[in-house]
């Protein structure tokens, strides 16, 4: 005896099979050609579907010879549509037509079988798909190869790279796994790439504020040195390059934060309120200094691109190797001096790590590749190498603004420098 459907099953294939179906005529009828499939189609493709299944819904026996049919339909369909020619003399037969009738008819099972969110997750997804040629045919010619094939890679290394790792100590001189270091590798690298890219393919992301902001999930660093350049070449956009060099470096407090909290949450807690209150007080800077630029600066100027701020790919192999061997590097150096200096040892260690890349550092900590150290301590070596990043980053200010045209970012940075040095002082008892 046939179980009767659910109620709620029944109601999600006929809505989610009309909505297809409003979806195909809504974009085919834009052209003269007729193409199977529609607002009655796949409603009635959907309910068969579903009796079918209905009617074995362990072996599936009709509802695979239904499916067959409905494939052979759809392939002589597609094949005569081969065939065709438009009024420019090129065939314009669309895959897509008989991949969505198929959806229709899979669409009952699904609707009947699965959690509702199957039905409705794979029915939008299908309509975006369809509603999107133009959009995604364009991001396609807009993309170059090379980056193609990094996100590849990329995936490579995420898929299949990553499992394989050994997720166990292979040396005694530090107890980060393979696999932990890889997965740092991942995560910041992911962060940097989603900045990228919006810096290179979104157009807002070369003007104004976002530029900064952008910069500051990439590299804080970097885009301190592009935008004190341009606030040195263009006297005009001054004010607002300098406001986005302290935005660059709050949103960077954000980017610790996030990343700590990604591997360690009882840390990220700690660090939480300092660093919250620092980025607050990089925003409040911000916020005044963009101020002042917009009471001096003409209504029509407009900043120039950041997207040289993002520098090279950060998926690529190369960035990735180099990313991989800091970070080993200075979980063999922070245990080394954890272990002949004590505490005092990291936290040096972090004043002169500042200099360079933070995030091998941070991440080692957020690990536990130094064992033996409370979470103050840990939060302190932290606050203290992101403090003295920003005290390189105020020389970078002075050096390639020329002084005076980002004098009040590099004030301003080597301010929240001191403030972070405070209370790290204070975390890690170093005023005891």
């Amino acid at each position: 005896m046939i179980a009767p459907p659910s109620l709620t099953g029944v109601a999600v294939l006929l809505g989610m099979s009309l909505f297809l179906g409003l979806a195909f005529e809504d974009f085919f009828s834009r052209g003269n050609s007729r193409h199977p499939g529609g607002i009655r189609t796949f409603p009635m493709l959907a309910v068969g579907g579903g009796a079918l299944y209905l009617l074995d819904p362990v072996h599936f026996v009709p509802f695979t010879a239904g499916l067959i049919l409905v494939g052979l339909w759809v392939a002589i369909f597609y094949r005569q549509h081969l065939k065709d020619r438009g009024d420019d003399g090129e065939n314009h037969a669309a895959l897509i037509v008989p991949i969505l009738n198929i959806k229709a008819y899979v669409l009952g099972a699904i609707s009947l079988a699965l959690p509702p969110w199957v039905a409705v997750g794979t029915t939008v997804v299908a309509v975006l798909l369809l509603t999107g040629r133009e959009q995604l045919h364009s991001l396609a010619r807009r993309v170059p190869l090379p980056e193609i094939v990094t996100a590849g890679e990329f995936l490579i290394l995420t898929g299949i790279v990553l499992p394989l790792l050994p997720n166990t100590p292979v040396t005694d001189l530090t107890t980060i796994t393979p696999r932990q270091a890889w997965l740092a590798l991942v995560v910041v690298c992911t962060l940097s790439y989603a900045s990228y890219l919006a810096q290179r393919y979104w157009a807002a992301a070369a003007r104004g504020l976002w530029m900064a902001a952008l910069g500051g999930l990439y590299s804080s660093t970097a885009t301190t040195v592009v935008l004190a350049r341009q606030a040195k070449s263009d006297h005009a956009m001054a004010g607002q390059a300098q406001a986005g060099i302290t935005l660059a470096t709050a949103i960077m407090y954000l980017r610790v934060l996030a990343v700590v909290a990604f591997f360690n949450i009882p840390l990220a807690r700690t660090l939480a309120l300092p660093l919250c209150a620092l980025s607050l007080a990089g925003f409040l800077i911000c916020t005044l200094q963009y101020r002042q630029a917009m009471r001096r600066q003409p209504p029509n100027a407009q900043a120039t691109s950041l997207q040289s701020a993002a520098g090279g790919n950060p998926l690529e192999l190369g960035s990735a190797a180099i990313f991989a061997a800091l970070f080993v590097a200075v979980s063999f150096v922070s245990n080394w001096a954890k272990a002949q200096f004590g505490a005092s040892g990291i936290y040096i260690l972090a004043a002169i790590i500042g200099v360079t890349d933070i995030d091998p550092f941070v991440l080692n900590l957020a690990q536990g590749g130094t064992a033996g150290m409370s979470n103050n301590a840990l939060a302190a070596a932290i606050l203290i190498a992101a403090s003295s990043n920003n005290v390189l980053k105020a020389i970078y200010a002075a050096v390639f603004g020329g002084g005076r045209a980002t004098a009040v970012s590099a004030a301003a940075l080597m301010a929240l420098a001191a403030v972070g040095i405070a209370i790290a002082a204070v975390m890690g008892g170093l005023l005891g």
